[in-house]
């Protein structure tokens, strides 16, 4: 029809984001502290703090796409993939390394830990790996999920709060040498302490409330 995309508006619209004000808060203060330690100078960043913040929990809380945040927030693609990953790094620096956080379960009395792997979604689609066969493959290629991602591994509370998320692995990589790699020794070492453990069954080599995997074979 003549003259139809000369007609055409956007349509705009209120949203609510389903994140704690404070959460906001708390990024934005991470942010702000960052951005005084790089010595960034006030009036250069196309967001605030607290913007950012909203763009990145966006992000995190609904998988909204970069490409999305951008149009959203005014800003360019690039900029929108940097402000995720500035928040991804400063929340990532609070988190307590897998001895801090079996210590704390250790000493608030949990009654077990629960292992668990996940493998996260990710665009990463180009990089090529040789597989056990020989043959070469997506190394972010996860055929467990059947779709490309990275593999974490969790340690959890018994009600599913996690007290470690491991770093990633790509998505090749299976649960078990990702959990050899990152989580096994220590979960090992402190279950010889007497911190239970309950690995999920799909892990061959996890035992579930054993004191020692020893235990698991008498």
């Amino acid at each position: 029809m003549p003259g139809y995309r000369e007609r055409l508006h956007v349509v705009t619209y209120r949203a609510i984001l389903d994140v704690p004000r404070e959460a906001v808060l708390f990024l934005s203060h991470l942010l702000a502290t960052e951005r005084r330690l790089r010595g960034t100078r006030k009036g250069t960043r196309a967001l605030t703090c607290f913007h950012q913040a909203v763009l990145a929990l966006r992000h995190f809380r609904d998988g909204t796409d970069p490409a999305t945040l951008a149009r959203d927030h005014g800003i360019g693609r690039s900029t929108s993939y940097r402000y995720i990953d500035e928040a991804t790094d400063v929340l990532a620096a609070q988190a307590p390394d897998l001895h801090h956080a079996l210590n704390n379960a250790h000493d608030t009395g949990v009654s077990h830990l629960v292992l668990d792997g996940m493998v996260i979604p990710t665009d990463r689609c180009s990089e090529k790996t040789t597989s056990v066969r020989g043959q070469s493959i997506d190394l972010w290629y996860s055929g467990k999920a059947h779709h490309h991602g990275g593999n974490v591994q969790g340690v959890m509370e018994p009600d599913g709060f996690p007290v470690f998320i491991s770093h990633v692995e790509p998505g090749s990589v299976n649960d078990l040498p990702a959990a050899r790699a990152h989580v096994l020794g220590a979960l090992y070492a402190w279950a010889a302490q007497g911190l239970p453990n309950a690995g999920r069954s799909g892990i061959p080599g996890c035992w579930h409330r054993h004191h020692h995997p020893r235990q698991a074979a008498e």
